[in-house]
């Protein structure tokens, strides 16, 4: 047979019956519940399992998973921390449902099975109950001499193959006499030599068939492997033992693989050149072999076995010998949610060296050898563990979270924000989002504001968690705000710096016209000449008024006119004081030019005109009705006007004044 056949082979008997175990929105469903397997195979028990969705309006998630023997009013062990199944228990969950797996099956592996799973809730765990029941039997044959032969040393014998749990359906057998591989019913009559044994397994699991015994006398060939199955890591070294007996004394050895496609002969290891000088075939002690291959390839995974030939018998070599498993290193710490204990695991253990080294910090800790380390764990340390100089990676409490916001600064109301937190842990740490008070908001990584209210300022974190501690990030500040209260401060800001800008502009302007004059040297007569033709313009209105500058050279021949405009007549009322309303030929209504300071609310905009030009005044009430147009609520202003205040709305204060 060959490995793939025989790695195919694993529980022999199921009684086809499912269980729900549960009730409502919790519950386990494992089936079959009662297992029968034959010693030295492997069996796969498997549960589905279901839960809320949410709970308090908190996603509701899976955080461990594990299975547990019921055992005898004792705490629940993780199966992978219990140093009797280490090696031989693997774990495949996924998609709410959750696989045991158990190799090498020995008798003592008869228990009963629960599987339990913990979600992200205070009180949100369930086990499977009353779990499934695996018995694991061995295969003998039993049998009972009849009568004996009257010329020969022999007898006439019945053998019956018997199981431990009775199988269902019932199956057939295959038998095994002197190796030599027979078909028949459970029991069978037939005449037996004192060379001669039998043997018999389960079919479909002719890899694990019991162990031969003679039927007439105790000297009869045989051949029995110490292993059934070993696996071992790609380029070590394995040793392959069984103990033999041949009625006669003397007798060829040798060990070859089973046939397999590319091999269809079998041919004696020793001669074979794909394993020149990396076997080697040892007898320690009379009736016991061992075959030792080096530096192991993954190609030399097969099945092995010994065969004996003498002058006048020979052992069959159909008779199943030791499966071996060679795969790449794979060494790695797994922690139990119960004690806490960390494991040192391996998907391949190698026979008879079970030795392990286990490192703080990596500094090896010293009489540590055991698969399971139960010694205090300090958050603050990493632990980690080698077999057969194969080191797994460290396991470590988590850092010191870092929390990423989407959205920097001040947030809108109504926007979408979003937290995330991420720390660096092996194993990968659960996550949680706490308020400033303390307040629980979501267990997962990210938290999510759809649509962010006002009430949801505040200061965040978030905690990172695995079975070795617990740490907190540092907190983060959300500024939610109004998007009026956003606009008007844009406003304000690029207000100030409008006025700012004609501030700087306007001190040019007058030192420049401070300049020009000094430098015209004005004589009184020049204004007296000024003055002269004011007067003599007609007094009319004109809205194209514009400001005039003249400049006298000392020759008044020389005499320079620009943009000379009608001036107004000046009042002589009070209401000059307030200002002139002037329209504008680019369609601004109105401007002033006399000295202003407006207030709203408590926010002062200190607006100068006083010393304007014409045009600049325009331009910076221009600006103030633009900005007005982003204001959410209308408030009242207040005009100062040489020692008068007036109260007035915005429109009231433009129509009367601007």
């Amino acid at each position: 047979m060959g490995l793939r056949e025989a790695a195919s082979c694993f529980v022999i008997f199921l009684l086809s019956v499912s269980v729900v175990q549960g009730a409502n929105d919790w519950g386990v469903r494992c089936t079959p519940t009662q297992i029968c397997a034959v010693k030295g195979s492997k069996v796969q028990i498997r549960c589905s399992y279901w839960h809320p969705s949410r709970i308090d309006d908190l996603d509701v998630a899976v955080e461990q998973t594990y299975w547990f023997t019921k055992g005898q009013d004792s705490e629940p062990v993780d199966l992978r921390a219990a140093s009797e199944y280490t090696g031989r228990v693997q774990y495949h969950c996924g998609n709410k449902a959750c696989t045991l797996t158990i190799t090498d099956l020995r008798e003592s592996d008869s228990d009963v099975y629960q599987f339990r799973f913990i979600t992200n809730q205070q009180t949100g765990s369930f086990t499977g109950s009353p779990g499934v029941s695996l018995s694991v039997t061995g295969v003998q044959v039993i049998s009972t001499e009849l009568s004996g032969c009257r010329t020969e040393d022999c007898s006439w014998s019945h053998v019956e193959c018997q199981t431990s749990c009775p199988p269902t359906p019932s199956p057939s057998y295959i038998w095994y006499k002197n190796g030599h591989k027979t078909w028949g019913e459970k029991s069978f009559r037939d005449y037996f030599y004192s060379r001669d044994s039998i043997s018999c397994a389960v079919r479909g699991h002719e890899d694990f068939p019991s162990a031969p015994v003679c039927v007439h006398g105790n000297s009869c060939d045989r051949v029995n492997y110490i292993d059934r199955n070993i696996c071992a890591f790609k380029g070590s070294s394995v040793d392959i033992s069984c103990s033999y007996n041949s009625h006669y004394y003397s007798i060829t050895k040798s060990w070859f693989v089973a046939e397999q496609l590319y091999r269809p002969q079998a041919v004696d290891l020793l001669k074979d050149p794909e394993f020149t000088h990396r076997v080697q075939v040892l007898e320690p002690e009379r009736g016991r072999s061992t075959l030792r291959i080096m530096n192991l390839r993954l190609s030399d995974s097969a099945q092995y076995r010994f065969t004996f030939k003498s002058q006048w018998s020979e052992w069959e070599r159909s008779f199943p010998g030791t499966t071996l498993t060679v795969t790449d290193p794979d060494v790695q710490v797994i922690w139990s949610p119960i004690g806490p204990t960390l494991t040192c695991h391996s998907s391949c253990l190698l026979s008879g060296r079970p030795s392990f080294v286990w490192y703080k910090n990596g500094t090896e800790i010293h009489g540590e050898t055991s698969p399971t380390f139960r010694g205090f764990l300090h958050p603050e340390n990493s632990y980690s563990c080698a077999y057969e100089l194969h080191h797994s990676s460290p396991v470590y409490a988590p850092k010191v979270p870092l929390v990423q916001l989407s959205q920097p600064g001040d947030i809108l109301k109504g926007s979408s924000v979003s937290l995330t937190c991420s720390s660096d842990a092996n194993p990968p740490p659960a996550y949680a989002w706490y308020k400033q008070n303390q307040t629980l908001l979501n267990r997962a990584a990210q938290l999510v504001f759809s649509s962010i209210p006002l009430s949801d300022s505040g200061e965040y974190y978030c905690t990172a968690e695995n079975a070795l501690g617990k740490t907190a990030s540092k907190r983060v500040l959300i500024n939610v705000k109004c998007a009026w209260k956003s606009a008007v401060t844009g406003t304000t800001t690029a207000l100030l710096l409008v006025v700012i800008l004609l501030a700087v502009f306007l001190w040019i302007r007058r030192n420049k016209s401070f300049t020009q004059q000094r430098e015209c040297g004005e004589r009184p007569e020049d204004r007296a000449q000024i003055s002269a033709a004011a007067h003599t313009q007609p007094a009319e209105p004109h809205h194209d008024v514009h400001y005039a500058s003249i400049c006298f050279s000392q020759n008044r021949a020389d005499a320079i006119y620009s943009n000379i405009g009608r001036v107004q007549p000046q009042r002589e009322t009070e209401e000059d004081d307030i200002g002139q309303l002037q329209p504008d030929s680019r369609g601004i209504d109105y401007l002033f030019n006399d000295k202003w300071s407006l207030k709203r609310g408590a926010n002062f905009l200190d607006t100068d005109f006083e010393g304007m030009s014409l045009e600049e005044s325009q331009i910076g009430l221009a600006y103030m009705q633009e900005q007005e147009s982003y204001i959410c609520q209308p408030e009242a202003f207040v005009g100062f006007h040489r020692g008068r205040t007036e109260r007035v709305s915005f429109q009231t204060f433009l129509q009367q004044h601007w």
